[in-house]
């Protein structure tokens, strides 16, 4: 039998908050949920920007926090210098003195950043780190620890090369530590060192999941393709847990794209919410950074955004054994390209043909009932002029094409803004938080939908809308469009689909056992909660720790031995094509 990818755990942290135990989604419906759900979520808000815990109604102030304006660098004097300037530098002459001519205001000042005061790298010893790799330990250790199952208890159950992670940047590592570092130094007067290069590469992110969290010798894999770059990594998790190849994979991105560089080369592509286009949208004199982005509303460009997110993925037999939490499961992750293009930047086919197979999958699986009436779609959203009307005729010629009336669309970067190769997990965690709150997050930016937006049998709204018990939401469309042609759509279930579907597969016997078992788990995933709540989010970080030496490995024939490992490493002795020799 295919094996199930069940979600176990999941985490990280964006402009929300804490993805864990749906705190960032929390924080974006926050209006609609109960009062004592509403003090949690600015409890542990307060908790983690560094104010004081929370203490007689004091809370922290929530305009830090999601989509806003930027704040990792000075956006009043951002350096521009003159090509005087670096001939000076280039020829060794004295440099002049620093003038305002120097300096010039960026077009762009709206950002989802990380909210104010929370500072990744001051969790762990993160010297000479890029803000990514420290966004990465912080968000995959939370995911982790979300599991509520000790990280040794998975490896002892399993062998050493049944798990997997598949993690990357699409940006790489962009700050002074990275590749800004490396590209600037001489002209900058300074020596290049021995860390900016590896440390920029877009593969870091599993690197250092590997060799300082998971301690891992199973496959590892970093996929980018453009936005979609989060469901580029799904899918080959996914695959994997199907095939039987792994029994456990880590499946992310971290992206910190907040630099001058990257803000300037996306402005200048005319891909960014500019101010002055904020202003005449508005007609006003001040741009509202809060609802810079507007999916499918009057935009005029995407808002960058800096994110980290990860979740954990079991075959089912495994999720079982463990009691581990279900909170969905990914059936299948659909990669298109667009075909010949005009542009390489223009929409094309491949859209079609992911949310077309997502749509038939979920027919052929759950029926047509569940498909037009217990599904929505978490639409990529970019809130460009061009997506509005590409993506939204997409849908609606998907939706008329199944027989779909008034189909659910969210865009959570209306909430986060755009974390490039890291928005397929923002859409991930809050697909997640809208299956346990059963409410879907309004695109609260606009005022209305555009006039050009294919919206007849899509329902887009500005408020949140709740469902009842009786007619909960099963399944979602994760949606994902990339620069270049990439194209993804994920199918996820709900934890309800899929416990009933475990359900009928391992009987009533096994049940009962896994659920006494979840019991245990849970209680211990609750503990990890309630620390994180306060403040205490030290990340999983073993440097240097149980390193193997070439005595720790012992081989045969049959099989590899490590130290530090419970199980063997079989080794092949038959050959799938000894038939052909």
């Amino acid at each position: 039998m295919m094996q199930l990818p069940v979600i176990v755990g999941f985490g990280g942290f964006n402009s929300a908050g804490r993805s864990s135990f749906h705190q960032g989604f929390g924080r974006m419906v926050i209006e609609s949920l109960p009062i004592s759900q509403q003090r949690e979520v600015l409890h542990g808000l307060s908790t983690m920007t560094g104010m004081a815990r929370y203490d007689k109604g004091r809370y922290v102030n929530t305009e830090n926090t999601q989509a806003n304006e930027g704040e990792t660098f000075d956006l009043d004097a951002a350096t521009e210098q003159l090509k005087s300037a670096t001939l000076i530098r280039e020829f060794g002459l004295p440099p002049a003195p620093y003038s305002d001519a120097w300096y010039q205001k960026l077009k762009v000042s709206s950002a989802g950043a990380l909210p104010s005061g929370f500072d990744p790298g001051r969790y762990y010893p993160s010297r000479f780190h890029p803000r990514g790799l420290q966004m990465a330990m912080m968000g995959v250790s939370d995911a982790i620890h979300s599991m509520g199952i000790p990280w040794l208890q998975v490896m002892n159950r399993i062998l050493p090369d049944q798990v997997g992670v598949y993690a990357s940047s699409g940006m790489a590592q962009c700050d002074d530590f990275g590749y800004r570092g490396l590209f600037q130094s001489r002209m900058q007067g300074r020596h290049v060192s021995a860390k900016q290069l590896p440390l920029g590469l877009n593969s870091m992110p599993t690197d250092f999941i590997n060799a300082y969290v998971l301690g891992s010798v199973g496959s590892t894999t970093s996929a980018t393709g453009a936005c979609a770059s989060f469901l580029y990594n799904l899918r080959l998790g996914v695959e994997d847990i199907q095939s039987g190849r792994r029994r456990v994979v880590i499946v992310g991105n971290s992206e910190a794209p907040l630099t001058q560089e990257i803000m300037d080369g996306y402005a200048v592509m005319g891909a960014l919410a500019t101010d002055a286009a904020l202003c005449h949208l508005d007609q006003s004199g001040t741009p509202d950074h809060r609802r810079a982005s507007r999916p499918f509303g009057e935009n005029c460009g995407f808002t960058l955004a800096e994110s980290s997110q990860f979740v954990v993925l079991m075959d089912d037999a495994l999720a079982v054994e463990l009691g581990a939490g279900i909170h969905g499961a990914v059936t299948d992750v659909f990669i298109n390209a667009d075909g010949y293009k005009h542009s390489i930047s223009s929409p094309g086919a491949g859209n079609y043909i992911t949310l077309a197979k997502a749509a038939a999958s979920v027919r052929a699986l759950l029926g047509d009932s569940v498909l037009q009436n217990a599904s929505w779609v978490q639409s990529h959203g970019s809130s460009t002029p061009q997506n509005r009307v590409s993506e939204s005729q997409i849908l609606h010629r998907i939706a008329e094409t199944f027989n779909i009336d008034q189909w659910p669309v969210t865009a959570v970067k209306s909430y986060v803004g755009h974390s490039l190769a890291a928005a397929g997990g923002d859409q991930l965690m809050a697909t997640l938080g809208t299956f346990c709150h059963q409410l879907l997050p309004g695109i609260k930016t606009i005022e209305r939908v555009a006039d050009d937006v294919f919206s007849q049998r899509l329902q887009i709204s500005n408020t949140d809308v709740g469902r009842d018990d009786e007619s909960p939401l099963q399944v979602s469309l994760v949606n994902a469009k990339g620069f270049g042609g990439n194209n993804a759509t994920a199918v996820v279930l709900s934890p309800q689909v899929v416990r009933e579907m475990l359900q009928k597969r391992y009987g009533a016997p096994d049940w009962v056992s896994y659920q006494k078992a979840q019991e245990a788990v849970s209680r211990q995933a609750e503990e990890y909660h309630q620390r994180a709540l306060c403040g205490d989010l030290a990340p999983r970080y073993q440097f240097g720790q149980g390193v193997l030496t070439d005595q720790d490995i012992h081989l045969t024939m049959d099989a590899i031995t490590l130290e530090g490992f419970r199980h063997s490493i079989p080794l092949p002795t038959q050959s799938p094509y000894a038939d052909m020799v």
